[in-house]
């Protein structure tokens, strides 16, 4: 077999790019004991990027060369060689076994079980194995071929080899409980068995994650398969870390040549106008697209806990500007759409998530337009030699196995065809850490362009930031083995960067990393497309395996006491997705390919891509990058944006450094929600019906919904309200309005589900010439967490309405504290007299009990959305 050689290649078109080459298809692993790895590939790069560039300058070209690296064996107490061709071979055998009897006899002549049913301390184990189904039996008989016979309890290190041991005790009383269960499952002798009841649900716990396992990766040959590819990544991290190329692409690009890019796409801040007809186009294919959010991860950078019980909490629970980031995420949709999530088991995510939308009645979307579908939990493995890490007996480490699963699953447990039985060909996929993700016309342009253009897989991208972590996206070019060559965007995980000569050092503006833009994990995904890859019997199923040890592993053990090892998990990366939709022509021609791919990218400035919530500051720590406190303060400088458009005379928002400094902000908008009407009250499906906000900032600037006035400095607003009117409104202190139905009413469907009316029974509020003047918040109150809204006040304006009131304010100074709470069906009019305020209190005439007694109706004109007030 020939040894992978680099080849110097000339930079003829001067584009921003990595270099690879090699001579012949990769060396498979059992080769490497004898191959000699010459050199590191050559990187070829500029020191400028733009990425909404469609042509970019040519620049002059610098080549870094690297040291040889020979090949170090494996140090001599775990050979990686061996045990990944004793399991391969394992694998093999099982592949084309008839039945599970002869599967059980394959594994049974595996010599590792022999050597374990021949030691000492796994006789009294065989009683419980005894006890055990044929399924069950076949899955411990798994773990023990795969090396992870510990996980049962059974190693020297666990069970001392003359004294009866603590943890030893509790095998034989487990043994003795089962012996004691009569046909009924019943304890006949009860008493003193809770120690016995603690190890069986620890047992069936394991199973059930066995056989998950098991089923799950049976794609790449099960729970053997599994540690084979962690072994092989392992193996690869430790041996081959100069090498060029990552496991996933040694096994998914296998090529003669590979390049990478720099892409461009269509940048949504510059080229404004075939942006807005990007949205209309996303506007206009509402009724064909569906959400998609992988929620199974762990958090654990959040350090999330229940106050009350001291459980740990996912991510998706996260109190954020009033309510919980799942919360965030559906309030951001704009018609009632299926939604598919992905939860897992870890910290009771799925079961926390399930009881969030019972207890909220489904976000007045209906049951029937969710499905929530359980990722497995996988082993957490020792990055020295790929060992599962273990709790206590029948207890290993388990965490979610990376978003990447989202694809494979969402076939196994139909999704897919739930998707197109509701008539959806497209989906966006959005994280739910990431609070700004709907800003502006991002997402809509995304999905537009994806939809209008038929498009298989699209990436929303930005400037990376320099304390994010987070991937890079990537225009691929290689020439493949049969001499053609593929092109297609793609994505690097952070932690791979290493294995493609990306360093991940300091961040420099006009370093490597710099140039690429960020990976922000929010996709058009085309649905036909991606279930052809999730249904694939093989590897490509799971895209972008990889295996990430930079992390210690935290766990308590069952003594009590905490460990941290460097070690990992397999996981895979939704995004990489976009590997399988190269297109392929029959010679090169990189210039120009771009706008002809099946993949695509829109950029936009960063704080209006992404900005997540991702990480618990450190106390004193002044970098906010991916904590709550930064993703706040990035949706305030959004809001600024917005309103300083509108002829609104505003204070900037302080700098990152000033706020922490200080603890305090210049002022605070909360996210804004302005929910319209088409103009032929249409249902919610048409797709002219349109939510506003954040999510289509022109309407604020063009179309006057605010206009004039002023927010001093330390003032607090927000609106939550339906229909909104602002004219020459001066606020200095705190102003606060919250409709009870902000995007419209609920009505009770044939099935009993309360659903959302859009535009039904909205509540509304005018303000026109008012000025409101209060102490508003309690700046220096130290318990105040502004991006909870959890805060204190002095004084404020609320306005609260219900149901479909209506609060109307017109030349009228309104200073101090005071509430006005509307009831339902009713209309509060506040004006000036000549002895103070005039308060009126009618009800809302009986024709306009669903309409209102005025509303926005939104056209189109062009590639723009225009308003217009309509007063009955």
């Amino acid at each position: 077999m020939s040894s992978t050689t680099p080849i110097l290649h000339q930079n003829n078109h001067h584009q921003h790019r990595l270099l690879f080459s090699f001579t012949s298809k990769t060396t498979p692993f059992h080769s490497l004991h004898s191959l000699h790895f010459k050199r590191k590939p050559l990187l070829s790069f500029s020191s400028s990027y733009s990425a909404s560039s469609s042509s970019q300058q040519h620049q002059s070209i610098t080549r870094v060369s690297t040291a040889p690296v020979e090949y170090a064996p494996p140090p001599p107490d775990f050979n990686f060689h061996q045990e990944i061709s004793r399991l391969k071979k394992l694998r093999s055998r099982l592949a084309v076994s008839q039945s599970l009897s002869h599967k059980l006899s394959v594994l049974d002549s595996d010599s590792r079980l022999k050597n374990f049913f021949n030691d000492k301390h796994s006789n009294y184990f065989a009683r419980v194995l005894a006890s055990l189904n044929l399924d069950q039996l076949f899955l411990i008989k798994c773990v023990i071929a795969a090396g992870q016979e510990h996980v049962l309890n059974l190693e020297p290190e666990y069970v001392e080899s003359e004294a009866r041991s603590d943890i030893k005790s509790a095998l034989y009383a487990l043994v003795e409980f089962i012996d004691r269960l009569d046909v009924n499952g019943r304890n006949s002798e009860a008493k003193d068995a809770v120690l016995e009841i603690e190890q069986v649900k620890d047992l069936n716990k394991l199973l059930k994650t066995l056989a998950e396992i098991e089923q799950f990766y049976d794609c790449v040959g099960g729970i053997i398969g599994y540690q084979v590819e962690v072994l092989e990544l392992l193996a690869q991290s430790k041996f081959e870390r100069k090498t060029t190329k990552s496991q996933h692409v040694h096994e998914s690009m296998e090529c003669q040549f590979l390049e990478i890019h720099v892409p461009s796409g269509l940048d949504l801040s510059q080229n404004t106008e075939y942006a807005a007809q990007a949205a209309l186009w996303g506007i206009e294919g509402l009724p064909e697209l569906g959400e998609i959010y992988p929620l199974g991860g762990s958090a654990d950078r959040l350090g999330l806990v229940d106050h009350e019980t001291g459980e740990c909490l996912p991510a998706a629970m996260l109190p954020y500007c009033g309510r919980t980031l799942l919360e965030g995420l559906i309030r951001d949709l704009q018609c009632i759409t299926p939604v598919a999530i992905m939860t897992s088991s870890a910290k009771n995510n799925h079961e926390r998530i399930t009881s969030l939308c019972e207890r909220l009645r489904w976000f007045g979307r209906g049951q029937s337009s969710f499905q929530l579908f359980e990722q497995p939990l996988v082993p957490a493995v020792d990055a020295e030699d790929g060992q599962w890490l273990v709790m206590r007996p029948f207890a290993p480490v388990c965490k979610p196995g990376g978003h990447g699963a989202i694809w494979k699953l969402a076939h196994d447990k139909g999704i897919f065809k739930w998707f197109h039985d509701n008539g959806r060909k497209g989906a966006t996929v959005r994280q739910v850490s990431n609070v700004v993700a709907a800003t502006d016309l991002t997402l809509l342009a995304l999905a537009g362009i994806g939809l209008h253009h038929g498009k298989k897989l699209g990436f929303a991208s930005c400037k990376r930031s320099s304390g994010a972590t987070e991937g890079i996206n990537v225009l691929i070019e290689k020439k493949n083995l049969d001499g053609k060559w593929a092109y297609g965007l793609s994505c690097i995980e952070y932690t791979e960067f290493d294995k493609f000569g990306i360093t991940r050092g300091p961040f420099s503006s006009n370093g490597l990393q710099a140039d690429f833009p960020a990976n922000t994990n929010i996709l058009y995904v085309d649905l036909a497309s991606a279930e052809l890859v999730g249904s694939s019997e093989n590897e490509r199923s799971l895209p972008g395996m990889v295996l990430n040890t930079k992390k210690p592993i935290v766990y308590m053990d069952n003594f009590g006491d905490t460990h941290s090892v460097p070690g990992g998990r397999l996981e895979c990366t939704m995004q990489n997705i976009a590997d399988n939709f190269l297109n392929t022509y029959s010679s090169r021609c990189y210039k120009g390919v771009e706008d002809d791919l099946d993949t695509f990218m829109v950029y936009n400035e960063r704080r209006r891509v992404t900005s997540s919530a991702k990480k618990k500051r450190k106390h004193a720590d002044m970098s906010l990058h991916q904590t709550p406190e930064g993703s706040f303060l990035d949706i305030l400088r959004n809001a600024y944006d917005i309103l300083s458009q509108c002829d609104i005379k505003l204070p900037e928002v302080m700098t990152n450094t000033l706020m922490m400094d200080l603890h305090i902000l210049s002022f605070s908008i909360l996210p804004l929600a302005y929910f319209g009407r088409s103009q032929d009250r249409s249902p919610p499906t048409c797709p002219m019906f349109k939510a506003l906000g954040l999510a289509f900032y022109e309407v604020f600037a063009v179309m006057q919904l605010f206009k004039g006035g002023s927010v001093s400095k330390g003032s607090e607003l927000q609106i939550e309200v339906a229909e909104f009117l602002w004219r020459n409104v001066q606020l200095d202190g705190s102003l606060i309005i919250v409709a009870e139905n902000v995007m419209g009413s609920t009505r009770i469907a044939d099935n009993g589900e309360s659903i959302l009316q859009y535009g039904h029974r909205c509540g509304r509020c005018k303000l026109n010439n008012v000025k409101v003047l209060n102490k508003g918040i309690d700046w220096d109150c130290g318990d105040n967490t502004y991006w909870k809204h959890d805060v204190q006040w002095f004084e404020a304006l609320k306005v609260i309405l219900h149901g479909n009131a209506e609060f109307e304010a017109s030349d009228v100074t309104l200073q101090g504290n005071h509430v006005f709470e509307v009831p339902d069906g009713h209309k509060l009019k506040i004006t000036s007299g000549n002895s103070g305020l005039v308060v009126q209190l009618d009800p809302i005439e009986q024709n306009m009990m669903d309409t209102g007694s005025w509303h926005w109706n939104y056209k189109i004109n062009g590639s723009h959305i225009v308003l217009e007030l309509v007063e009955l």
